[in-house]
């Protein structure tokens, strides 16, 4: 039997009395001896027995939902995510919530299923960022016909008229390709997301404003469809080896932007003085690559606090559940070494 995995069945059948006995004991009920709770409680913390607290509390709920946050996170090693997450899980803590994270891995039938969890389990309500490949919404549907108040971040749910915490991606795009122009680029290349997220369509029209704004011509070959580092470090050789090559990047996320900088250098380009590259999100890669990277700071743990107080509100009556709350989060440009 091992202490690390070790349940009151366990202690149960070591001691030869029933699981009800060693619950009881557990909790100091009176109807069990003293002798018998002292054999119980010293055998339980000599094997270091750590009970289920989510276990217990769904073995005493029947109507009313726990004192759980489910959130649904599209990929955990994002940064930004995590840094929302890290915002989410504190707040929750202040509010007296505990919270219940699962991964979507960017799949739609595994959102899905992760929705229909929640709702078996009881959760008093769901803060998610759906995931790249959802397009049917019948799941976050059911979650509201359950009642549970519904809290999107980051990748809103445009279908459906419901809370929400975003940052100013529009402002944000917009403020960091304005930096470009002025600093003397007149080729900017977009690298976005599929455009059925709202945050790529608000990026790319503050990017695209920014252009038309100062009287430089949009030229759609210069729009590529890539928001990882892989598939960045792939194209940009192509990119880069055009007679009318960009001078400057704008990119939908660090990674991609860093994916940028590395072809660029290994090509013989000088960053920023040949070729200028700008980010979006401010996680910590952005100051591990040489030169640090200009990007806009997307501030992901206010955004997590957000989402809970929405949620919390809702739970505990403090905001009407018919009562949609958007809040937006605003960008700042902070600016580095990879512009001019």
């Amino acid at each position: 039997m091992s202490d690390n995995n070790i349940t009151m069945k366990d202690i149960a059948r070591e001691l030869g009395v029933s699981v009800a006995t060693v619950s009881r004991a557990l909790k100091n009920n009176p109807k069990i001896s003293e002798m018998q709770r002292e054999k119980i409680q010293t055998f339980a913390r000599e094997h270091h027995f750590s009970p289920n607290v989510l276990a217990e509390s769904l073995r005493k709920t029947r109507t009313a939902p726990l004192k759980i946050i489910g959130v649904i996170i599209p990929q955990i090693t994002h940064y930004y995510f995590s840094s929302i997450l890290s915002g989410i899980e504190e707040q929750a803590t202040v509010r007296g919530y505990r919270i219940m994270v699962a991964q979507s891995d960017e799949k739609y039938e595994k959102e899905r299923r992760i929705c229909d969890s929640f709702i078996e389990h009881r959760l008093c309500g769901v803060i998610v960022s759906q995931a790249k490949d959802t397009v049917k919404y019948d799941h976050f549907h059911k979650l509201m016909e359950s009642n549970m108040p519904l809290v999107f971040y980051d990748r809103i749910c445009t279908g459906i008229n419901t809370n929400r915490v975003v940052v100013d991606d529009y402002m944000g795009a917009l403020t960091a390709v304005t930096h470009l122009i002025e600093t003397g680029c007149k080729r900017i290349a977009f690298y976005g997301s599929p455009m059925q997220l709202e945050i790529s369509k608000n990026r790319y029209n503050g990017y695209r404003d920014a252009i038309l704004k100062h009287g430089l011509t949009l030229d759609d070959s210069l729009y590529m469809l890539c928001d990882n580092r892989s598939d960045a470090e792939a194209i940009t050789p192509e990119v880069l080896s055009r007679s009318d090559r960009p001078d400057a990047f704008f990119a939908v996320n660090d990674d991609t932007a860093i994916g940028i900088l590395y072809t660029a250098k290994r090509m013989g380009l000088r960053v920023p003085e040949d070729v200028s590259i700008c980010g979006f999100t401010n996680g910590e890669r952005a100051i591990a690559c040489d030169p640090m990277l200009t990007t806009v700071e997307q501030r992901g743990h206010m955004v997590g606090e957000e989402a809970v107080d929405i949620l919390v509100n809702h739970v505990e009556g403090l905001i009407p559940m018919d009562k949609v709350e958007k809040k937006v989060v605003r960008t700042r440009l902070v600016v580095r070494g990879t512009t001019r």
